[in-house]
């Protein structure tokens, strides 16, 4: 079993920067893959962003150039670094933590951008 604990969401102005942080716990493999997809109200889940253990990143397009995602394998931590925030990017954010699919999910953790 494992657990993921998001972390980090808030309100903020377009333009501005928030950092998402997710800690997994329990039976955890640094193998495993981790992500963070988001979900806009009345949208369907969207993958956002996800690193693999030797540190190679995949990015939606809507994101490339604005978000960076990281990991520490010592603290059982992915990051999600969110520049240049934009309206359209407020959603309820969540880890995933994947060996085989469909793996775990966080609880998730708001995100709401202001104009």
């Amino acid at each position: 079993q494992v657990h993921l604990l998001e972390s980090g969401g808030g309100l903020v102005q377009a333009g501005g920067s928030l950092r998402l942080s997710c800690v997994a716990s329990g039976s955890i493999f640094s193998i495993a893959v981790m992500g963070w997809y988001r979900q806009a109200p009345g949208k369907q889940r969207e993958h956002v962003a996800t690193i693999n253990s030797g540190g190679s990143t995949n990015y939606a397009d809507s994101v490339k150039g604005r978000f960076t995602i990281s990991r520490d394998n010592t603290k059982n931590t992915v990051y999600l670094q969110m520049d240049s925030l934009k309206t359209e990017d407020t959603a309820v954010y969540y880890c995933r933590y994947m060996i085989t699919t469909p793996g775990y999910w966080g609880r998730g953790t708001q995100v709401i951008v202001s104009s």
